[in-house]
């Protein structure tokens, strides 16, 4: 067995503690995290922009019309359009990432939030996020996760999984909507997605 001198054992001591130093200054914490962001868009307009028309086109992919001449279905055929609706879910799925993003405005000074008598203005909104940002943090997350199922079912081809997916998108956005936009409202409650 060779000896290492210990000087030698030493500086290498020394280069694994300035390596490990080194690492966790590179490490930014989370106020630094939170500044990486710069949030221009309100939670309005990535609803309008993003969240609505790609849900719009998810929910759109699959249906089922009852006419006088019998019963349509209606789903993606081709790898291509497939690939279209994916490339919509996708985007839905990272628009929820978005409406996390701290210092995120739900709209902007002059902006009207109310398409209903029913709704709170954005300053009430916002308070009410603020005083509850847990259970926002957790309706975004089950946005994510309905979206996920959607892809899943996307990626089968599975129209029927697809339409299932798409309901439970649809009851996420409304059960956020329900807490924090029209919480005065009495709206139906959903099971969970577990539950489901």
């Amino acid at each position: 067995m060779v000896k290492k001198p210990f000087h030698f054992l030493l500086h290498i001591g020394l280069l694994i503690a300035l390596g490990l130093n080194l690492a966790g200054c590179n490490k930014p914490d989370a106020k630094e995290e939170a500044a990486a962001f710069k949030p221009g868009a309100s939670l309005q307009e990535i609803m309008l922009s993003i969240i609505d028309p790609n849900a719009d086109h998810v929910w759109n992919s699959v249906s089922i019309i009852i006419t006088d001449k019998g019963v349509e279905e209606h789903s993606p055929k081709t790898d291509e359009e497939w690939a279209e609706v994916r490339q919509h879910a996708i985007t839905l799925a990272e628009a929820a990432n978005l409406l996390l993003i701290t210092g995120r405005k739900v709209a902007h000074e002059g902006a009207e939030t109310s398409t209903h008598p029913v709704e709170l203005g954005a300053e009430h909104i916002e308070q009410a996020i603020a005083k509850d940002r847990a259970a926002f943090i957790a309706s975004a997350h089950l946005l994510h996760t309905a979206v996920y199922e959607a892809i899943i079912a996307i990626d089968k081809k599975d129209p029927d999984d697809l339409m299932r997916a798409g309901e439970h998108i649809q009851q996420a956005c409304e059960a956020c909507h329900a807490k924090f936009w029209y919480p005065d409202e009495k709206t139906p409650t959903f099971p969970s997605l577990s539950g489901s």
